[in-house]
């Protein structure tokens, strides 16, 4: 069985500013939760993210994550099909684990371990 994307992330310089114009167009809800928004379509087709403003490169982005049992293991393997990490694995207290690489052409995506699960 394959890795399911469980969770995608839109960053911008200025998250209120951001919330507000999706949830506004989409009809999202969007709460605060700590330095992010995060979002609820209020749909349970599809996945919930969050927005973001990181407060340094890259301003402006939007990733998914997926969910792997082996984050290490995972980054390994990326990188010797030509990913390059960007973020090493780190720790969203009581929540789980994420990193971020670039695929070869560039595009960044994530890789989430929540805690207690046992995915792909």
């Amino acid at each position: 069985m394959g890795c399911p994307v469980v969770h995608f992330e839109i960053g911008g310089r200025d998250s209120a500013k951001l919330s507000a114009f999706y949830a506004k167009l989409f009809d999202w809800k969007v709460d605060a939760y700590g330095p992010a928004q995060m979002i609820n379509t209020g749909n349970p087709v599809g996945i919930q993210g969050h927005i973001n403003a990181l407060g340094h490169e890259p301003h402006t982005y939007s990733l998914i994550y997926v969910m792997v049992n082996d984050i290490p293991a995972y980054i390994k393997k990326a990188e010797a099909a030509g990913a390059t990490m960007i973020v090493p694995e780190t720790e969203v207290p009581g929540t789980g684990h994420f990193a971020w690489l670039k695929d070869p052409e560039g595009n960044l995506f994530g890789l989430w371990k929540a805690m207690g699960e046992k995915p792909c």
